[in-house]
């Protein structure tokens, strides 16, 4: 079950200026999320950004902000993604049987956006280093929880190569500083 780029969307959950300082390794869950989202412009993957109740937890990084190009950021107040009206009505309309996922927190809204992906038929990959929770067995617990579910655990170079499939294109020589 490989990460086809014409079959999936990459999910950016949650990364928020008030939620993202607490948690485990912010620097390298943000930098990971800007290289997935890097990539994903480059090869057409369609991506979709989520916010919790950006009243209390504020917008998304500015990181994520300046690479996005104009992928939709939608509000949310459930904790799977996949409960709200709006988020799901998108997803469906992207027409993609796999999901990348990366985001805050994991055991929480990632754990919860992921069930609820694999109950309705579709395939998630977990970012590892692309997703976090205040506490590493809070992070730890999730991951041994999708992943004993059916869902692929993976890191963002696995994703990015993935979606690649091989060297010597355009894409390669493109996307190739970003895993360096």
């Amino acid at each position: 079950m490989l990460i086809e780029p014409e079959s999936s969307c990459l999910i950016v959950i949650d990364m928020q200026e008030r939620l993202v300082p607490a948690m485990q390794a912010p620097a390298r869950t943000i930098k990971n999320a800007v290289t997935l989202m890097k990539a994903a412009h480059v090869l057409s993957v369609p991506t979709v950004l989520t916010e919790q109740y950006p009243k209390g937890l504020g917008q998304t990084v500015p990181e994520l902000i300046t690479v996005s190009e104009g992928a939709p950021i939608l509000e949310k107040l459930h904790f799977s993604c996949m409960k709200d009206t709006g988020f799901a009505k998108h997803f469906v309309s992207l027409k993609r049987k796999q999901a990348v996922i990366a985001g805050m927190e994991a055991h929480i809204c990632v754990l919860q956006t992921g069930m609820n992906l694999m109950e309705q038929g579709y395939e998630i990959f977990i970012v590892t280093d692309a997703t976090s929770s205040r506490t590493p067995e809070s992070e730890k617990a999730c991951l041994d929880r999708l992943s004993a579910a059916g869902a692929g655990i993976v890191t963002t170079e696995m994703v990015v190569f993935e979606w690649l499939g091989q060297a010597a294109t355009p894409e390669f020589k493109k996307l190739l500083p970003l895993m360096k």
